[in-house]
C-alpha cells in the first residue's frame, strides 16, 4: 500500500504559520553576568596574592605579639585597622577581592612553629667556635647593578674627567665578592645573588612601556620604564631566586649610602658619612592599602623574621661603630616611613621592596657615604691589602673593611648564639 502526500497548500500553509511563530517568539532573556570581583589595588609589576597561603600560619602568633609587632614595627600608624580588624580570638584580614581571610590566634605560650624554609638561630644544631657559620646557608644580595647599567639606575657619578667613576653597583660586588670567603671559612654556604654587572631578570626597559604608561601617563616614559626595570622588576627577580632557588637562612643586602650629590658629573661632595642598618616594617598607610604589600607585611610578620633581623642587625651595627667610628644616619621625624627598632640609633625599619620580598631574615647594610670627603678619597684609593695612609689615616681599604666588618658581625653573633659542639 503506498502512502499518499498532503497537498502542496498545507504544507506551504504549516511553513507559514511556523515561521510566523519563531519570529514572534519572545526573546530569551540575555543571562546575567557574572559580576566580575574588583581589581585590588597593586604595588607596580605585582600580581594578586594568593590569600590562602596565609592559612598555613593559623594559630602560629599570640594575639599580643600580633598587635605589638603591627603597632610597634611593621606600621607607622592605627591606620592599619582599616584592613585588619583584631578580635579577641582572631584577625579578620581584608583581601584583594573583598572578602576577608580570618587569622586565628595561638593561645598565649601555644603558638605552633611557622612554616618557612630558613631556619631560626635556635633551629641550628651547635657549632665549633672555629666554624660559627657550620652549615648556615647564606645568600649575598650585592645592590643595584653597575657596569653599562650605573647610569641609568641614577647610582652613579664623577668628579673629574681624570677620577675614577664612582658606581654602588660595581663597588657592592667588589665587597660580595670579598666577604664570600670569609664566611665560607667560617661554615656557612654562600651563594651570591648577582655574579657580575648584568641584571638578573630577563625583562628591560623597553619591554615595560606599557606599564609606565599605566603607572603615570603624564610622566617621561622612557624614564619610568627604566626606573621599573631597575627598581622593580630586577628586585622581583632577585626575590624569585632567593625565595623558589637558594632558600637560604639570611641574605646579606650590600648598598653604599650618600647624600644629595646634584649633577653626577660635578658632584657636591659632603663634609661626613653615616651608617645604619634597615629592617623590614615601617608600613605606610598608603602601602599597606597595597594587596600584595599588605600579604607581604603579613607573611614577614608571621613567619618570625623581625626577631631574627634585629638581632643579626645589633650584632652588626655594633662591629661597625667599634671599627669605624661612624655616627649613625639621622632620619627626618617629619618623614612618616621609619621606625625606630630596640632604641638602637642604628636600627631602623623601612619597608624596602628587596626586604620584604626577601622571605627570610634580611641584613641590610647602608654604611658609608660614597659622596663624603672622607669615604670618596677612600673610594678613589681602591681595594689593596693591608694598610696604607688614606685621608691623612693608616687605614685598610674601604672595600675590606666593609667585608671585615660584616663577616665579623655575623661571627660573634652566631659564636654566641650557638653552643659548642665540643
Amino acid at each position: 500500500m503506498t502512502s499518499r502526500s498532503a497537498p502542496l497548500w498545507i504544507v506551504l500553509f504549516l511553513a507559514l504559520a511556523a515561521a510566523v511563530w519563531w519570529w514572534k517568539k519572545p526573546a530569551a532573556p540575555a543571562p546575567s553576568p557574572v559580576p566580575t570581583p574588583p581589581h585590588p589595588a597593586l604595588s607596580d609589576l605585582a600580581g594578586v596574592p594568593d590569600w590562602s597561603s596565609l592559612n598555613r600560619y593559623q594559630s602560629t602568633v599570640s594575639r599580643a605579639d600580633f598587635l605589638r609587632l603591627m603597632d610597634q614595627v611593621f606600621t607607622v600608624s592605627p591606620a592599619w585597622r582599616d584592613w585588619i580588624e583584631v578580635g579577641d580570638e582572631d584577625a579578620k584580614i581584608r583581601t584583594n577581592d573583598g572578602e576577608f581571610l580570618r587569622l586565628r590566634f595561638a593561645p598565649e605560650g601555644l603558638a605552633s612553629p611557622p612554616p618557612r624554609y630558613w631556619r631560626t638561630t635556635a633551629e641550628l644544631p651547635p657549632a665549633p667556635p672555629e666554624r660559627p657559620l657550620d652549615g648556615l646557608k647564606i645568600a649575598i644580595d650585592p645592590g643595584h647593578i653597575g657596569g653599562r647599567w650605573g647610569k641609568m639606575e641614577e647610582r652613579w657619578f664623577q668628579l673629574s674627567a681624570t677620577s675614577l667613576p664612582v658606581q654602588e653597583g660595581d663597588m657592592t660586588l667588589q665587597v660580595a665578592k670579598l666577604l664570600k670567603p670569609k664566611l665560607e671559612a667560617l661554615g656557612a654556604t654562600v651563594t651570591l645573588v648577582r655574579e657580575e654587572t648584568e641584571p638578573v631578570t630577563p625583562i628591560r626597559p623597553e619591554m615595560l612601556q606599557d606599564e609606565a604608561r599605566a603607572s603615570d601617563s603624564g610622566g617621561n616614559i622612557p624614564k619610568l620604564a627604566e626606573r621599573l626595570f631597575y627598581r622593580t622588576a630586577e628586585i622581583r627577580a632577585r626575590a624569585k631566586l632567593v625565595n623558589d632557588g637558594i632558600k637560604p637562612d639570611l641574605v646579606l643586602c650590600l648598598h653604599f649610602n650618600a647624600d644629595e650629590w646634584g649633577d653626577p658629573n660635578a658632584p657636591t661632595l659632603v663634609p661626613a658619612n653615616h651608617f645604619h642598618m634597615i629592617l623590614n616594617g615601617g608600613y605606610t598607610d598608603d602601602e599597606v592599602a597595597l594587596a600584595d604589600q599588605r600579604h607581604d607585611l603579613l607573611t614577614k610578620l608571621l613567619q618570625g623574621i623581625h626577631d631574627e633581623e634585629r638581632k643579626l642587625a645589633a650584632s652588626t651595627a655594633a662591629v661597625f661603630v667599634e671599627k669605624t667610628g661612624m655616627p649613625p644616619y639621622l632620619y627626618n621625624p617629619a618623614a612618616k616611613n621609619h621606625r625606630n627598632v630596640d632604641a638602637n640609633p642604628y636600627l631602623w625599619a623601612r619597608n624596602l621592596l628587596a626586604n620584604r620580598l626577601y622571605q627570610c631574615p634580611v641584613v641590610y647594610y647602608e654604611p658609608y657615604v660614597m659622596n663624603s670627603a672622607e669615604d670618596y678619597t677612600r673610594i678613589q684609593a681602591g681595594d689593596y691589602e693591608g694598610e696604607r695612609e688614606v685621608a691623612g689615616k693608616m687605614r685598610s681599604s674601604i672595600f675590606r673593611e666593609y667585608a671585615d666588618c660584616a663577616a665579623l658581625g655575623l661571627e660573634r653573633y652566631y659564636r654566641k648564639a650557638r653552643a659548642s659542639s665540643n
